[in-house]
């Protein structure tokens, strides 16, 4: 399925039904009152987390959206019926904004949950709501309240524990592939990712948290380049990022602290706090380098880079190292909840948003 995670569309709320003009008129009541009914409102429009989504492509086909008239009121004080809510399921981590206004409506974050988008119109009053005892036969009555109307532009954040950063064949696919049951496309070519893949890591019993690959950045993304920053949202609301190193044997010319500096400066371009976020770095590719090597390697780019985080030295081919990185990281992740609030102490972690994604 194609991966879509922005998209536009219009929606638009039911009218509230009119009121009813009408007088009681039976055999042997010629003074019968006024006894029209009032209108039902109209439906609403409302947006509904669904966890078995996780992409917004069934809105390239399908952009309007409509809810239910509310009925009109009848006679013999008979109110009209009301129109039926309108449901769109969307993916969760979806943010929602009104075009008009560029103003953020509201996030979908758990499944189930559901926001309100476009208001129905307020049912209309029949003539009995007139009648008194100086208006006996009234002839008023109220039409029923135009439905909210909008343009709504959607864009989908996926829900990640973890991110993974690095340039187009750093390994990130082989990583993920490694570490959970998420199968992305692997080959020796770049920008073998082309758009967010999830998968579920499991640690033990009740432990785990979900990852994200995004594909590969390079030089110059933030103009356009490879694949650009598009996807780059999608880190937004994971806890830490991974940023993965490829350490096998190097062109010429070729350092591994530029290849971390290059992305440093595209995640400095996109902003939204990408660059404050947590950072581990992941030197991959340990297979292809000899002890000795590895170790001169690891060393120069800690000392170039003045690195002050976390470092793991893994190849995600043979599943080298890649045991303790994730045994880390969920203990990193539960100590986070419990710091939160989110989780006490020493209790069993499932991190993670609950959006589908390819468990172990």
């Amino acid at each position: 399925m194609k991966f879509v995670d922005e998209a536009i569309i219009w929606v638009e709320a039911g009218d509230g039904g009119s009121g009813c003009v009408s007088f009681r008129r039976e055999k042997y009541l010629p003074r019968g009152g006024p006894d029209g009914g009032d209108g039902g409102d109209g439906g609403s429009v409302y947006l509904v987390a669904d966890p078995n989504l996780n992409t917004l492509v069934d809105f390239r086909y399908r952009r309007r959206f409509r809810a239910e008239r509310g009925e009109n009121g009848r006679g013999r004080n008979m109110k009209g019926r009301s129109g039926r809510d309108l449901l769109i399921p969307v993916p969760i981590g979806t943010r929602v904004f009104d075009r008009a206004t560029d103003m953020l409506i509201g996030e979908l974050l758990q499944p189930g949950q559901r926001l309100l988008v476009a208001q129905g119109g307020v049912h209309g009053l029949g003539n009995a709501r007139y009648k008194s005892s100086t208006n006996r036969a009234p002839r008023q009555f109220k039409p029923g309240g135009p439905g909210e109307c909008r343009e709504l532009f959607l864009e989908l954040i996926l829900l990640a524990d973890v991110g993974l950063l690095g340039l187009p064949n750093a390994g990130k696919s082989s990583l993920i592939r490694a570490v959970s049951s998420a199968r992305p496309k692997v080959a020796d070519y770049p920008f073998t990712t082309l758009y967010p893949q999830l998968g579920v890591v499991r640690v033990g019993e009740y432990r785990s948290f979900v990852i994200a690959d995004i594909p590969g950045l390079i030089a110059g993304a933030a103009q356009g380049a490879g694949l650009g920053i598009q996807f780059l949202r999608h880190l937004a609301r994971t806890r830490l990022l991974l940023h993965l190193v490829d350490l096998a044997p190097l062109a010429e010319g070729e350092d591994p602290a530029d290849q971390v500096r290059i992305l440093e400066r595209e995640l400095a371009t996109f902003g939204k706090g990408l660059l404050d976020k947590e950072r581990w770095l992941v030197l991959n590719k340990i297979d292809r380098l000899d002890p000795a090597t590895l170790a001169q390697r690891r060393d120069q780019l800690i000392e170039r880079l003045d690195w002050r985080g976390p470092v793991y030295a893994i190849s995600a081919l043979t599943r080298t190292g890649t045991e303790r990185l994730i045994q880390d990281l969920m203990s990193h992740l539960e100590q986070c909840q419990v710091s939160s609030g989110e989780l006490d102490e020493g209790g069993p972690a499932t991190a993670g948003s609950g959006l589908p994604a390819t468990e172990v």
